[in-house]
């Protein structure tokens, strides 16, 4: 068998379609590998490049391969799509992104560390918990009004809603008050998650010299600081950069 250049892995979750190519283009060999033999199978190649696409445990597995002496490449979706030939799957999928890697135009996607991608997870959670709580609180408001019990937008009127309901001469019935001290209690948890984020969040920004370097900066504060080392793009894949340098030398 001819030595294989590269390999591209169409991910799944207990079933890998992994399609191996040479330099020229020729197909060595396109089968399923399973999770518990994917790393054991490549470990038995010698060092290629392997290509993935960007997408939900890639950058796990990338770090993994990578640990093996391959070369990473993980590939936006969309840039792989045109590539796919027939009709779609599984083996078509893994041909697909090989062919897509080994263009030498294509731009590819870093391999997150596992402290970006936490970073990352931190975000989103708090992302997910402020929704929440401003579902709740549009709840709870939109119920009491149905009682006459009236309160403006926004975080701050809260204390409106939450000493009508604790009003010892409020008309409310039972049912009302208990339903919405519910409410009241699901918000005061979800803030008190939201607060203990947000100070992780800012413990972590002030430990990361690129953080701290971006929150000198006027207007940038530790969320944002943290989000622009987390989740935007490695400067390597902007087009403009090798331009940029070129400009400052």
């Amino acid at each position: 068998m001819e030595q294989v250049f590269i390999i591209g892995i169409d991910l799944a979750k207990n079933t890998f379609q992994v399609h191996g190519a040479t330099k020229a283009g020729n197909r060595t060999f396109n089968k399923k590998v399973t999770r518990a033999r994917l790393i054991s199978f490549l470990t038995e190649i010698p060092n290629c490049i392997v290509a993935m696409e960007a997408c939900a445990s890639s950058h796990y597995w990338g770090r993994r391969v990578e640990a093996l002496g391959h070369t990473i490449k993980l590939i936006p979706p969309a840039y792989v799509k045109p590539c796919v030939k027939r009709q779609k799957n599984d083996a078509n999928d893994a041909e697909a992104i090989a062919e897509a890697a080994s263009r030498p135009t294509m731009r590819f996607v870093a391999v997150k560390s596992v402290e970006k991608q936490a970073s990352g997870m931190a975000l989103r959670t708090r992302d997910l918990l402020i929704r929440q709580k401003t579902q709740t609180i549009n709840a709870l408001r939109g119920n009491l009004a149905e009682y006459g019990i009236i309160a403006l937008c926004g975080t701050v009127y809260l204390n409106r809603l939450r000493e009508a309901v604790n009003d010892p001469e409020t008309e409310l019935p039972d049912a009302v008050i208990a339903n919405a001290r519910i409410l009241l209690d699901h918000i005061a948890s979800l803030a008190g998650q939201i607060g203990q984020l947000e100070k992780d969040i800012r413990e972590a920004a002030k430990q990361d010299e690129r953080t701290r370097k971006l929150m000198s900066i006027p207007g940038i504060g530790p969320i944002t600081a943290v989000a622009l080392t987390a989740l935007a793009s490695d400067r390597q894949t902007f087009a403009k950069v090798e331009i940029l340098q070129l400009g400052r030398v």
